[in-house]
C-alpha cells in the first residue's frame, strides 16, 4: 500500500507541477516574443514533456531500469493518443474530426515515422544487429536529425496558431511579471524534478511486489503519470475553444518524447539503450504508429455522426489499441 500512496504523490506533484510550468512557460514566451519563434516552439514543447525526460534519464542512472525509461516514452505517446478520445467525447459542438484543422496529419504523419523509426531500432537492437557510436547506438543521431526537422517544418505550418494561443493565455495572465513567471518555471520545474527522479524507484518497487514486468509498469503506469501534463494543458486549451493548440499540444508532445529515446540512451553507459530492453516495446511503438494513421484517417474523412458513449469510431478505434496493446504488453512484457 506503501508503494502505491508514493505512486499517487508522484501522480499529484508531477500533474500539479506540470500545469504551472506549462502555463509560466507560455507567459515566458509571449513576454519575451518567443512564442513566434521556434524556439518558443521548442519551449512549450519541452514544459509538457519534462516529466518523460526526468523520469527517463533518472531511470537510465541512478534506479538502473532502461524498460521502465523506454516503456515510459513510448507509452506516453501512445497515452497522449488515448487523451484525443476524452477530448472527442468531451466537445459537444461536432465532432472533433469536423472541427480540427487539417494541418494536424502533418504532426501526426512526422509522428508516425519517429515512432515507427524507434520501434524499428528496437527490433533492430534485439536482433543482434547493434552498430553503435561509443556506447550510443546509431540510431540515436537519426532521432534527433529526424526531431529537429520535424519541428522546423511543424514550425512553419502552425507558427500563427500557436503564437495566438499563447498570447490568449498569457493576457488571462498579465498581471504576473516575466520574474515571476521565471521563478513559477523554476520552482514547478524542481517539483517535476524531484517527482520524476523518484517514480522510476516506486515504479520498480510495484513491479516487484506485484509481480509485473517492468515493460508494462512503465508503458502504463509511468507513462500515464508522465502525461499528466499534457492532459492538463490539453483540457485547458479545450476549456478555451482551443481546439486546435490542444491537438497540437498533443501531437507535438509525442515528437519530442522520441527525442527523449537520444536523450536517454546518450545516460546509458552500459551500451546501446534499445539493445538492453524488452522487445515488447516494439508492439508498443507499433501501436502508436497505427493510432497516428486512424487519427490521420478521422482528419482526412471528418466522420460527423457519434456512436458508443458520444465517441466517433475513429476514438473507438484509438481506444480499442490502447485496451489491446496493455493487454499484450500485461500478458508477454515480461
Amino acid at each position: 500500500m506503501t508503494s502505491w500512496l508514493k505512486l499517487v504523490l508522484c501522480l499529484a506533484l508531477i500533474g500539479v507541477a506540470g500545469w504551472h510550468l506549462s502555463r509560466n512557460g507560455e507567459i515566458i514566451a509571449e513576454k519575451t516574443g518567443l512564442s513566434a519563434s521556434w524556439v518558443g516552439l521548442i519551449l512549450l514543447a519541452t514544459a509538457t514533456s519534462l516529466p518523460e525526460l526526468v523520469t527517463g534519464l533518472s531511470a537510465v542512472t541512478v534506479a538502473s531500469a532502461p524498460d521502465i525509461a523506454v516503456g515510459d516514452v513510448l507509452g506516453s505517446a501512445v497515452f497522449n493518443l488515448l487523451i484525443l478520445v476524452l477530448l472527442d467525447a468531451l466537445y459537444r459542438r461536432e465532432t472533433l474530426y469536423t472541427r480540427a484543422a487539417q494541418g494536424h496529419i502533418l504532426s501526426a504523419a512526422l509522428g508516425a515515422l519517429l515512432l515507427a523509426f524507434a520501434g524499428f531500432s528496437v527490433l533492430l537492437e534485439r536482433s543482434g544487429f547493434s552498430p553503435a557510436l561509443a556506447h550510443v547506438g546509431a540510431y540515436s543521431p537519426f532521432m534527433v536529425a529526424i526531431y529537429l526537422v520535424s519541428m522546423r517544418v511543424v514550425y512553419q505550418y502552425e507558427q500563427r496558431t500557436v503564437a495566438d494561443f499563447v498570447a490568449e493565455q498569457a493576457q488571462k495572465y498579465a498581471s504576473v511579471t516575466l520574474r515571476g513567471a521565471i521563478i513559477g518555471y523554476a520552482v514547478a520545474a524542481i517539483f517535476i524534478v524531484a517527482a520524476g527522479s523518484w517514480l522510476p524507484f516506486v515504479a520498480k518497487d510495484i513491479a516487484e511486489l506485484m509481480g509485473w514486468g517492468q515493460s508494462f509498469v512503465g508503458t502504463l503506469l509511468v507513462a500515464a503519470i508522465t502525461s499528466a501534463p499534457e492532459a492538463a494543458v490539453t483540457l485547458s486549451a479545450l476549456r478555451l475553444g482551443a481546439i486546435d493548440m490542444a491537438i497540437a499540444n498533443l501531437l507535438g508532445s509525442n515528437l519530442f518524447n522520441v527525442l527523449i529515446l537520444a536523450i536517454d540512451d546518450i545516460a546509458f553507459v552500459h551500451g546501446p539503450l534499445l539493445a538492453s530492453v524488452s522487445e515488447s516495446h516494439a508492439l508498443t511503438a507499433l501501436t502508436a504508429v497505427m493510432m497516428c494513421a486512424l487519427v490521420i484517417v478521422g482528419l482526412i474523412f471528418r466522420p460527423r455522426g457519434r456512436m458508443l458513449l458520444g465517441m466517433t469510431w475513429i476514438s473507438l478505434g484509438l481506444f480499442a489499441l490502447y485496451v489491446i496493446n496493455t493487454w499484450i504488453i500485461f500478458a508477454h512484457g515480461h
